[in-house]
């Protein structure tokens, strides 16, 4: 355990010397969890090192590196990239059976929705690649996303400071109801998607 403690140190002591370079290539590459990387970015910004708006900016643009390189994985790796390379990447084939199913049942929205759900977060990704889905719709959606992802978590590294380790306890409060905004609207753009169907029909 100390060991790991030790790594993570290291790595988020290069984040730090990067600077918002640090946050944009620590997001593209998720070598630790990004919720991590954008709480130290919150870290930073109390110390004065970084704004807390270029704090935000980065986070986002790594988000969007980080799913630019799963979607063309998707598109041009497909499923036999990911059985083959996908442990490298902290991606199980049953994660990407999970996103496939919900690609297929919820189209594009879940590129956005996806992102405020565990696992899916990352993973949704590939299934849109798969599907050659349009890069600039998955663009848009993958940036609408991450700018209240970013915002929130680098806001909560900043206001705890020092205690800024204590990320994912203060997170909790206001990722769950995040989760349950992101079911709410994939249930109603299903409900209006049915109808719409259900109304072409009669």
């Amino acid at each position: 355990m100390d060991t790991i403690h030790e790594w993570l140190s290291q790595l988020l002591q290069w984040v730090e010397s990067l600077g918002y370079w640090g946050i944009i290539i620590g997001l593209a590459i998720e070598v630790i969890p990004s919720e991590v990387v954008l709480g130290y970015g919150g870290y930073l910004v109390s110390q004065g090192d970084i704004t807390f708006l270029g704090a935000v900016i980065c986070g986002v643009i790594g988000a969007i590196l980080q799913q630019w390189l799963l979607y063309a994985i998707g598109r041009y790796g497909g499923r036999p990239f990911v059985e083959r390379f996908g442990k490298y990447l902290h991606i199980k084939a049953k994660h990407i059976d999970i996103a496939e199913r919900w690609f297929d049942k919820y189209g594009t929205i879940i590129v956005f929705t996806g992102r405020f759900v565990p696992v899916m977060r990352q993973v949704v990704s590939i299934p849109a690649g798969m599907a050659k889905m349009k890069l600039s719709t998955f663009t848009i959606l993958t940036v609408l996303a991450s700018i209240p992802w970013s915002i929130l978590f680098v806001w909560l590294g900043w206001s705890l400071g020092d205690q800024w380790e204590q990320i994912d306890e203060k997170a909790a409060p206001y990722v769950q109801p995040i989760i349950l905004c992101a079911i709410v609207i994939l249930i109603v753009f299903f409900v209006v998607q049915y109808l719409r169907k259900r109304g072409k029909s009669l």
